[in-house]
């Protein structure tokens, strides 16, 4: 479902689409029982008036779930602005501090806090901020279509027991036609709400997102080919990063899980359609800025787990924390032909290194099958991240995250970091030519 973000035409039809929807199983069959030959008639009061309570509700909430702001990080003049001096993953479109738990959002355009996916169904993020509309929502619908459902039943079972009539003594055409096209559609809604309902509620129970559900499974794949505690790898800035098993440490129970996403531990607030939702904190300091954790892991902050394909990939490239572009230029301006042309042959004998390199890993992975994205070796369906698949057959991106927005580390390669030393030189020389006219 999450997928259909990348639709066009979903993400302009979506909310008229569902409202429509409401409408037409919120108010046709309403007009049907009252003005058709159905038995047992009319529905009753107090009947009516669940039904119509209920879809109140149903509104409300779906309102407040599209129109709610998923959040907002707001950074104060003191707060860290440059990603060398960040502390953390840092969001290369919002060109700051990415907290914890927060996502870029390609369709939000900005890092949204405890990001669970952006649904097209509201046009909106499922957030920190949102996810308590998003629940009631789907608990109100799901009730509404159960009520809906319980009078349908009430009209098909009427017709089962007077199968034995002549046809012209029971409702008409017109009737049963109306009827079977409302039974048809609140079955289907229902079933799809459904599985939707229990996805979020166990969401909610384990305090686990749709993305950090992805990410999990991503981490036990990793870890099955072969990722051991003692597995170390250096990164891009040349620190060793420890390759180990993370458990997810934002599960804090239930009860504890169910009061921070509702923002309340009053249980009696939780599904009330009027109640609020949590906000975000300012100048880096409360909700949304930093989550408790369980302590199962060895230290905070350990998630997300660092992936060996995206270190790998990362060191494919012209790392800028180990090259001095200005140094190196100084140093080239000063060598004598002869020791240039020798420091262009070392720097093609490292380019060709890396190339052989790059060449037998791609080789490993068309062998296993996974250049395509194959998961039955459990492993990425190319050297992006965003290529590999859970068991659902689901992208990071699906959920709406803009993973070209996140780094992982304190520090980003630069276009020039892939630019040769005798490139570089060729541009000073022009930049330094007087200019002809």
């Amino acid at each position: 479902m999450t997928g259909l973000n990348d639709a066009p035409f979903v993400q302009s039809i979506a909310v008229p689409a569902v409202c429509i929807l409401i409408a037409f199983l919120g108010y046709f069959p309403q007009y049907l029982f009252r003005h058709s030959s159905l038995e047992p008639g009319p529905p009753s009061f107090r009947e009516t008036a669940v039904f119509n309570g209920l879809l109140t509700f149903l509104w409300l909430t779906y309102y407040k779930a599209v129109s709610e702001d998923p959040g907002r990080y707001l950074f104060a003049d003191k707060a860290i602005k440059t990603e060398a001096e960040a502390d953390g993953n840092w969001c290369r479109k919002c060109s700051a501090p990415k907290p914890a738990r927060a996502h870029h959002c390609r369709h939000c355009g900005r890092c949204i806090p405890k990001m669970d996916h952006h649904c097209p169904w509201t046009a909106n993020c499922v957030s920190m901020t949102t996810f308590p509309h998003f629940l009631r929502f789907l608990l109100f619908a799901n009730m509404s279509l159960w009520a809906l459902g319980y009078l349908l039943w009430q009209r098909i079972f009427a017709l089962w027991e007077s199968r034995h009539l002549p046809a012209y003594l029971g409702p008409t055409l017109e009737a049963l036609v109306g009827l079977a096209l409302t039974s048809l559609v609140c079955l289907f809604t229902s079933l799809a709400l459904a599985i939707m309902l229990a996805t979020t509620v166990k969401s909610w129970l384990f305090n686990c997102t749709m993305i950090e559900g992805w990410q999990m499974e991503r981490h036990d794949v990793v870890m099955g080919r072969g990722g051991q505690d003692w597995w170390d790898m250096s990164g891009p800035d040349g620190e060793k990063v420890r390759v180990e098993r993370v458990e997810f440490p934002y599960d804090l129970g239930f009860f504890a899980n169910m009061a921070q996403a509702m923002g309340s531990s009053n249980f009696l607030l939780w599904f009330s359609p009027f109640s609020g939702s949590p906000k975000v904190g300012r100048d880096g300091l409360g909700c949304g800025w930093s989550w408790e954790e369980n302590g199962f892991n060895r230290n905070e902050g350990m998630w997300p787990p660092p992936d060996p394909e995206k270190i790998r990939k990362a060191n494919r490239l012209w790392p800028a924390a180990r090259r001095d572009l200005e140094a190196e230029l100084r140093n080239a301006e000063a060598m004598s032909e002869e020791e240039q042309k020798r420091t262009f042959k070392e720097r093609q004998l490292q380019d060709m290194q890396r190339r052989n390199i790059l060449m037998t890993e791609l080789e490993e992975l068309d062998d296993c099958g996974m250049m395509y994205g194959n998961s039955d070796c459990n492993g990425s369906g190319s050297d992006e991240e965003s290529s590999w698949r859970n068991n659902d057959g689901e992208r990071l991106q699906d959920f709406g995250v803009d993973e070209d927005a996140e780094l992982c580390t304190t520090h980003q390669t630069t276009h020039d970091d892939h630019v040769p030393l005798g490139e570089l030189l060729r541009r000073r020389n022009i930049m330094r030519s007087p200019s002809v006219g």
